[in-house]
């Protein structure tokens, strides 16, 4: 099975957890971006890959010049697919490939999952 994402640009984890009153929670920036992606995971009918090992080929948009890590945008990605159904758990990767595409105006991210 395979499934081709278009996502709005994941939120760094530098701004994805904030601290409350001695506990850690999720940031506005984080729930937003976890409705969009279930919203969309919705509308298009995505798959759920349930238990199946997977594997995922994603690329990033910056929505311009500045710097990015690239890693730091992946842990927001993939727990806000999880959340919205697509998978059981993020351990279930046993491959993982991301790149920095061109500069998009708003920024994006695609991902291609497929089973192993």
């Amino acid at each position: 099975m395979i499934a081709t994402l278009q996502l709005p640009l994941p939120p760094s984890m530098n701004t994805y957890w904030r601290n409350f009153r001695g506990r850690t929670v999720l940031s506005k920036g984080g729930k937003s971006y976890k409705l969009a992606v279930q919203e969309y995971v919705t509308v298009h009918n995505v798959p759920s890959f349930g238990q199946n090992r997977l594997q995922a080929i994603i690329t990033i948009f910056p929505r311009d010049r500045r710097s990015i890590d690239l890693d730091n945008r992946l842990k927001a990605l993939l727990d806000s697919l999880q959340d919205a159904g697509v998978y059981d758990d993020d351990g279930q990767f046993d491959k993982i490939e991301i790149a920095r595409g061109s500069i998009k105006s708003g920024g994006g991210c695609t991902i291609v999952l497929a089973t192993m």
